[in-house]
């Protein structure tokens, strides 16, 4: 059958406002793609971060690229604030640069993506825990 993808607009919409939110300015909206896939035999694989290298910018005369893919089958049965959280991961993965570079897991990880999290619930003005 094969992978299908398809436009997400409403995960691109929740990006930008976690990106304003965060004040995260390195990231240009517009040069970020959002994609939704179906039919993916990875397994536990929620998204994935992909980035257009430096040689492929140079040889299509372009700037920076990413591309947000979240896989429909397990992302979309997922409560929404786990959702945010693992936009919130793959948003991580883009470097100040925004050059094609890519931040690995090991800057990448449960412990920092709770913490901005965390961060983007204080800043939207939601309660953090039970208090």
């Amino acid at each position: 059958m094969g992978i299908k993808y398809y436009s997400a607009d409403d995960i691109k919409q929740r990006a930008d406002e976690i990106i304003k939110k965060m004040n995260w300015t390195h990231i240009d909206i517009n040069q970020v793609g959002f994609l939704r896939s179906k039919g993916s035999s990875s397994r536990g694989t929620i998204a994935r971060c992909h980035a257009l290298s430096r040689p492929m910018q140079i040889c299509l005369s372009r700037e920076g690229f990413y591309l947000v893919e979240v896989i429909s089958e397990r992302f979309d049965k997922m409560p929404r604030e786990e959702q945010t959280k693992v936009i919130i991961h793959e948003l991580m993965h883009i470097p100040k640069a925004f050059g094609g570079g890519f931040i690995h897991h090991h800057m990448v990880n449960e412990r920092t993506v709770r913490q901005a999290y965390e961060e983007y619930k204080r800043r939207s003005g939601e309660k953090i825990g039970w208090f």
